[in-house]
């Protein structure tokens, strides 16, 4: 088990690789790590992550309160975002929010990442809703947020960027790697003509994959919460049905909202 020093230093780490990677510019993202039920690292306000060293890194309690910061140091103004998680998925570790092109471009897009393309990313990532756009560093973001976290281990941020979650904060960070991959072959196979996507049995059978993996987190492989013949990932309405619990896939309100939305993206008025 890492010390809270080494855990300092692989937040560096991991932020480093978000600006090598071009997933953040400037001072962009943030990245925290849990170490008990009231005591949270996380990284400071106004620094480029790709820049950090251990001293950097500040301590919050779960309210996003400082409890230790070098001088000269604060945590950043979206902490209230991680809180959020940490107070709604006990099962979380660790949260990353960056800006990744593909992805984020998906967001500012208004498209969420349901589409089914890939099997590494239906079986490890699940889908991807949008939260519906907050004003930074108010509680409209962490509010926005708040009702997808039930179901799923990432969501864009509209016009914002993107946020993943997980057990750790290396199994975090590849989430978001995973994500903006994802968005990657997705824009450049729309380029080609647009992707093929599996069928509802391909999907079942990579679904069954995922189980018997036991992998950890939550994905639509067990809590789906489209009743009918659907799943997540070719039903593209991911982001309306899970925003209502009480819809139901039959439901001709959601099914006119799900229509819309694909036609929207494919470019038919």
């Amino acid at each position: 088990m890492l010390n809270e020093f080494e855990i300092k230093k692989q937040i560096c780490d991991i932020g480093k690789r978000i600006y090598d990677r071009n997933m953040v510019a400037a001072n962009d993202g943030n990245i925290s790590v849990k170490l008990n039920d009231n005591e949270f690292l996380c990284t400071p306000t106004g620094v480029s992550k790709g820049f950090m060293t251990p001293e950097y890194i500040c301590k919050v309690d779960k309210e996003g309160k400082v409890l230790q910061a070098n001088p000269g140091f604060r945590p950043s103004s979206e902490i209230k975002m991680h809180m959020r998680v940490y107070a709604k998925r006990p099962d979380v570790g660790a949260v990353v929010h960056a800006h990744p092109t593909f992805a984020t471009s998906f967001a500012i897009a208004g498209i969420p990442l349901t589409q089914p393309i890939m099997p590494e990313a239906v079986i490890a990532l699940g889908c991807v809703p949008i939260a519906e756009y907050g004003t930074p560093s108010t509680m409209e973001i962490p509010d926005n947020v708040e009702k997808y976290l039930p179901y799923f281990d990432a969501v864009l941020l509209e016009s914002h960027g993107a946020l993943t979650w997980s057990t750790d904060l290396l199994a975090a960070y590849h989430k978001m790697e995973s994500v903006e991959f994802y968005a990657e072959l997705l824009y450049k196979s729309k380029m080609l003509g647009g992707p093929k996507e599996f069928d509802k049995d391909q999907i079942q059978k990579l679904y069954e994959i995922r189980r018997q993996m036991g992998l950890p987190g939550k994905h639509p492989a067990d809590l789906c919460q489209n009743k009918g013949t659907l799943n997540c990932h070719n039903c593209g309405g991911c982001a309306v049905a899970h925003s209502d619990n009480t819809q139901s896939a039959s439901d001709p309100e959601l099914i006119a909202s799900i229509t819309k939305k694909v036609m929207e993206q494919l470019g038919i008025k």
